[in-house]
């Protein structure tokens, strides 16, 4: 009988013990997982909602906020974990320069008491670019046929008007 115990005592550890694991794991590389795939879907996201109607005619780059919202819901929702349930968050979402703060707030499958371990992941990204001048900007900066072309005149025109103006 004692040895029959004892077997059932060190099974009930080991199992004890790989739930530990499992929980410890699933924690860890959950979120890591998760700052993952927030930062990639953010950064698709911003790509996606770039407006480039606005960067043609001001050779700035601006991005449509219900865009951006729309295009990271859906990237997120399909690459998603179903095993836990998430709480999306945004903060601060600037069109001009583009600027998002989003933060992600997961529960992990297992629980204990009613209380989930709460992974909290949040991601601050601005859209970057590595020209200094846009080729776009470059090939249609002489020519007047060109929208982009008339736009850079206009603004380079009303850049010297109003410095003159200033001077005078």
């Amino acid at each position: 009988m004692n040895k029959g115990m004892l077997t059932v005592g060190v099974i009930m550890l080991a199992i004890m013990a790989l739930l530990l694991i499992n929980v410890i794991t699933n924690y860890s590389t959950g979120g890591e997982l998760d700052y993952y795939l927030v930062k990639e879907t953010v950064e698709a996201a911003m790509e996606d909602s770039v407006d480039m109607e606005f960067y043609r005619l001001n050779s700035l780059y601006r991005i449509d906020k219900e865009k951006f919202i729309e295009s990271f819901l859906r990237r997120f929702a399909d690459s998603v974990d179903n095993t836990r349930t998430y709480n999306i968050s945004f903060y601060d979402i600037n069109e001009v320069p583009p600027k998002v703060s989003v933060k992600i707030d997961s529960l992990t499958a297992l629980s204990f008491s009613g209380s989930a371990a709460n992974i909290s992941t949040s991601v601050d990204s601005i859209l970057e670019t590595t020209y200094t001048e846009d080729v776009f900007t470059e090939k249609s900066l002489g020519d007047l046929n060109d929208d982009m072309g008339k736009a850079l005149e206009e603004r380079s025109n009303n850049l010297i008007k109003n410095k003159t103006e200033l001077t005078d």
